[in-house]
């Protein structure tokens, strides 16, 4: 694909993940639905985390396309080279993520993630934005050019990482409301909570070393970005 339409194409991306991260965040209701509360905002919520992600993914392609297409090369490989690492470790295993475990609940039981008095708040099209349309982004993404991947060690260990992250703010937001960010969360006992976060991890991991191998089978092993 030519510089300048990955250039157009990573500017619309960034642009529609920033229209729909400012459109979740700004939900207007009178009567909030009382699974929901205050504490921790939007920003408890996986979903809202990785559209601010894929922004900032985005964001941070279309500079890249940019440097490319103004000839900053030196510049434009430091970038390149944040990109791609961004890509393999996050934004494809973390939307990958939630489009797979959000809909397979949603299909067992929509009211452990998504209760149906969500409905009269938020939209039927923000809520395919942000939990259906995020897996195909991803893998178009992929299409469109090749990401140098990390070795799997480093990239397995920040992915880690960030998944403790994560699972220390939802623990931490129980340890204060006692609450769980979702519904689900109350069925387990907490030796159950940690198998289930345990296997969630497992999930995240097979999303990135699916993202890796399409990567592979798709460019090659020696066909990378510049």
């Amino acid at each position: 694909m030519e510089i300048s339409t990955l250039a157009t194409y990573h500017c619309l991306a960034f642009v529609w993940y920033f229209f729909i991260a400012y459109s979740i965040t700004h939900v207007e209701t009178e009567e909030p639905p009382s699974e929901l509360f205050l504490y921790g905002g939007q920003w408890k919520y996986l979903t809202v985390l990785n559209l601010v992600l894929q922004a900032v993914f985005y964001g941070v392609s279309f500079l890249a396309d940019v440097l490319r297409l103004i000839k900053k090369l030196r510049c434009a490989k430091c970038v390149i080279s944040s990109r791609d690492l961004l890509f393999s470790v996050l934004a494809f295993p973390v939307s990958t993520f939630v489009s797979i475990s959000f809909w397979t609940l949603y299909t067992y039981n929509r009211e452990l993630v998504y209760p149906k008095s969500l409905d009269g708040v938020i939209p039927l099209w923000l809520n395919h934005a942000m939990h259906t349309a995020v897996f195909p982004f991803a893998l178009l993404e992929i299409l469109a050019l090749p990401h140098r991947y990390p070795a799997k060690k480093k990239g397995l260990i920040l992915l880690g990482f960030v998944a403790f992250l994560y699972i220390s703010w939802v623990l931490w937001i129980y340890s204060v409301t006692g609450e769980w960010v979702y519904p689900l969360f109350a069925l387990f006992s907490p030796s159950g909570l940690a198998a289930f976060f345990a296997g969630s991890l497992a999930i995240i991991v097979s999303c990135y070393n699916f993202g890796e191998f399409l990567n592979r089978m798709i460019w090659g092993q020696s066909k990378f970005s510049s």
